[in-house]
């Protein structure tokens, strides 16, 4: 009888070691999080403010635009230079996140790709110049993809990334097309 209790002690050992390793794991994880959190935080707004800056440079401030999900007014002294707007679209490797700067008049200022999974070399260059260049300045009206080297007015598509091309494009035109129906509609300029 003596061997029976031996194993079932050691089995409820076990069992009280693991469950006090599991306890304490978590309080060292909690302690960690709760020390981490504020500092990852601070940073995250300050990636974005250091994002804004780099899509608009010449703003002082970025106030949150009421009712628009992401969105920042860049203003210069109290004046709106431009908003940020927030897109996605689906390219050919999947899903496309961007920050879209236009201007009050509904013209593409710049843009940012946060996020994609567009082929190396290829894809990914609609993230660098010269293809950014193509799309500055734009309205919506002109921003639609074309292989044809004479039109000038459109942009030109990147040779062997059409559908990135494609994507990103239309990512932007949503967002001058979303500011301009803001603006149309009373938003505040």
């Amino acid at each position: 009888m003596s061997e029976s209790k031996e194993p079932k002690n050691s089995i409820v050992k076990i069992a009280t070691n693991l469950m006090a390793a599991c306890f304490i794991s978590g309080l060292v994880i909690g302690a960690v999080y709760f020390v981490t959190a504020p500092v990852a935080a601070q940073k995250a707004v300050e990636r974005k403010e250091v994002s804004m800056r780099e899509l608009i440079p010449d703003a002082d401030h970025f106030a949150e635009v009421s009712g628009q999900d992401g969105w920042y007014r860049a203003e210069k002294s109290g004046e709106a230079v431009g908003y940020i707007v927030p897109a996605h679209t689906k390219g050919y490797g999947g899903d496309i996140k961007l920050l879209v700067a236009v201007t009050p008049d509904a013209h593409v200022i710049d843009y940012k790709i946060l996020a994609h999974n567009e082929t190396p070399g290829l894809g990914d260059n609609a993230s660098k110049e010269p293809f950014r260049a193509k799309l500055r300045g734009k309205g919506a009206d002109h921003l639609e993809v074309t292989k044809d080297r004479n039109n000038t007015e459109d942009v030109q598509a990147m040779t062997g990334a059409t559908i990135s091309s494609r994507a990103v494009t239309r990512g932007v035109k949503s967002a001058v097309t979303a500011v301009s129906d803001y603006l149309a509609e009373g938003g505040a300029k």
